[in-house]
């Protein structure tokens, strides 16, 4: 706090603490005093990619903590239950890896490669990339031209869209991605949230797999 300049920390998250932590009672309490201390206004949880389920149903059903962090895309819908649960709770939900490595730009190509120091080699293979393409051609990226929006800003309109998002964190690495990540951002009608929705099970939810099985 004093490297910060402040008398207290707005929102302190615990980065994906499992159930075993939980169970022990230690973090909890320990975030607890620093709330009531008054070193912290907030507390909440960073989750699991792709179990996010059994952290946050723990801490909701003995009302701990203000709020969770987890992935959520048009790819990744597995938090949808966490998202619906914890809007009814009244608990904020920041949602991380809008964009999936870089799958929703709409930049990456069937032969797309990756230096062997960058994590998507391993995550993000052939198979995986032609897949999603060619679902994203087919069946999401005809909505840009509907509400005449780039690819970048429909996965992000997308997330914001679902009630119970608090706000989204799209990574940023350069000025050109700034203006791409905060521009052209607008609701969508409710048909077409609920279309972006059914494509998980029909479409996503295998490739979503396959993505888990490589990390």
């Amino acid at each position: 706090m004093r490297r910060l300049q402040r008398d207290s920390i707005d929102y302190y998250q615990l980065h994906s603490a499992r159930l075993a932590h939980f169970e022990k009672e230690e973090c909890v309490a320990a975030m607890e005093q620093l709330q009531q201390e008054g070193k912290i206004r907030y507390w909440g949880l960073s989750l699991n990619t792709f179990k996010p389920a059994p952290e946050a149903e723990y801490l909701m059903s003995r009302h701990k903590g203000d709020g969770f962090q987890l992935v959520f895309n048009l790819i990744n819908q597995e938090a949808s239950p966490v998202i619906a649960a914890s809007h009814k709770n009244g608990l904020a939900v920041i949602a991380r890896m809008p964009l999936q490595f870089g799958l929703l730009t709409g930049t990456m190509q069937n032969d797309k490669t990756f230096p062997a120091d960058d994590h998507r080699h391993f995550r993000l293979n052939r198979d995986i990339i032609t897949k999603t393409n060619n679902i994203l051609n087919e069946k999401v990226w005809p909505l840009c031209q509907e509400y005449q929006i780039s690819q970048t800003s429909l996965a992000l309109s997308f997330i914001l869209s679902v009630d119970g998002i608090s706000t989204v964190i799209p990574g940023i690495r350069t000025a050109k991605q700034v203006r791409e990540n905060t521009s052209g951002i607008l609701p969508l009608k409710k048909a077409d949230v609920d279309f972006l929705f059914a494509l998980y099970e029909s479409h996503w939810a295998s490739v979503v797999r396959e993505m888990e099985k490589n990390g």
